[in-house]
């Protein structure tokens, strides 16, 4: 085998790792009833593995890893409507993380501005869905959610990524 079916091989290894880890976090968080407190609420426990792969692999390697955790999770816990939203505020978030990567930012507001921008973009959605703007009140509370689990997983994967050699 040479260099390159090695480094390709390593790399679907890890694609597969991280997509998988990322699965197996969106069945943990399921487990919590924070959509009991109010619908859409999460931990963003999956945010984690974007985040390692966005600061490890880089933006497009990052970008493949969570379109394919985004259908795959929705897929196995969800359905066509939570494909919808979270591929929008999947893709959204993930636009404004490389963004602010490349500001420069800090992780943790790198992660914070991701859990705010994933809200905002699963209500953008649900607005055109449902044929309403009223839902941009419901933002206030998601943002609230979204800023302090964004805080709690950019602490965590700021952690992990210190500890972890780059995968390239």
């Amino acid at each position: 085998m040479n260099k390159n079916n090695t480094s390709r091989t390593k790399k679907i290894a890890i694609y597969g790792l991280l997509v998988a880890l990322a699965m197996v976090l969106s069945w943990v968080e399921s487990c919590f009833a924070f959509a009991m407190i109010m619908p859409g609420m999460k931990l963003g426990l999956t945010n984690l593995v974007v985040m390692i792969a966005l600061y490890k692999l880089g933006n497009k390697d990052a970008l493949i890893i969570n379109v394919v955790r985004i259908f795959l999770v929705s897929m196995t816990f969800g359905n066509m409507f939570s494909l919808i939203y979270s591929l929008a505020g999947g893709v959204l978030s993930f636009i404004v993380m490389i963004i602010a990567k490349k500001m420069k930012l800090e992780m943790t507001l790198v992660s914070v501005l991701g859990g705010i921008f994933h809200n905002v973009g699963q209500i953008i959605v649900a607005m055109i869905v449902m044929n309403t703007f009223h839902l941009i009140y419901y933002l206030l509370a998601l943002w609230i959610s979204g800023i302090v689990a964004g805080v709690v997983i950019g602490i965590v994967s700021a952690q992990i990524i210190k500890r972890i050699p780059d995968f390239r």
